[in-house]
């Protein structure tokens, strides 16, 4: 059996270290999802899941800072130069993970689950890392897909990482391939919309209409 393990083993990790390529090089995680900023919201959904609260970010530090400020989420910047990806967001995180576990969700999906973090450890198992699985709306699909980015990681995993990308992967399947891996499946007839994600200002738009509570 695994050895049960608390919410205050998980660090919580946004990650908001990406260019915005697609939303016009903006730095997304400060872009407003229903008034509030997204790294911003999705800390707040995040905190009441885990324990300590990190926020990646490579750009603006001061304003990340004070987002994170009244949450006591300390920023960290990704340790290799050109921004490349996720999985230095991940190294990032586990690099000043004081937990056990860490758990990553990136800053552009606002409608994240607000049970994220019990239902990955109810599907932990002996696994070292958990990767949700979700509805895949994006593509006209309606299939359930990995949501890669949204990660339980084992903090002990940081130096396999560190080998990983230094070797010049990137890939996040290819790396949590190398380990033992669990799914937790998003699939309640409410839960078709809790994955979907926002690259452009008018998909950040229409995620705010998608919103519970929201103004038609």
């Amino acid at each position: 059996m695994p050895v049960p393990i608390s919410p205050q083993d998980i660090t919580g990790c946004v990650l908001a270290g990406g260019r915005g390529a697609r939303m016009g090089g903006v730095d997304k995680g400060l872009q407003n999802f229903l008034g509030r900023p997204l790294a911003l919201h999705a800390l707040q959904r995040l905190a009441p899941q885990v324990g300590p609260l990190l926020l990646n970010a490579n750009r603006n530090a001061e304003a990340y800072a004070a987002l994170g400020r009244p949450l006591d989420a300390r920023v960290c910047a990704d340790a290799l130069p050109d921004y490349p990806g996720p999985l230095a967001g991940f190294m990032a995180g586990l690099a000043h993970c004081t937990t056990p576990w860490l758990l990553c969700v990136p800053c552009d999906t606002p409608l994240f689950p607000a049970d994220l973090a019990e239902r990955m450890l109810e599907a932990r198992g002996e696994a070292d890392i958990v990767v949700a699985h979700g509805w895949d709306l994006e593509h006209g699909a309606g299939e359930l897909r990995a949501q890669p980015v949204f990660c339980l990681l084992r903090a002990t995993l940081r130096d396999s990482l560190e080998r990983f990308i230094i070797g010049g992967g990137r890939k996040i399947d290819a790396w949590t391939g190398q380990h033992r891996c669990a799914q937790a499946v998003f699939q309640l007839p409410g839960e078709r919309h809790v994955f979907a994600n926002a690259n452009t200002l008018a998909q950040l738009h229409d995620l705010e209409q998608l919103a519970p509570g929201a103004k038609s």
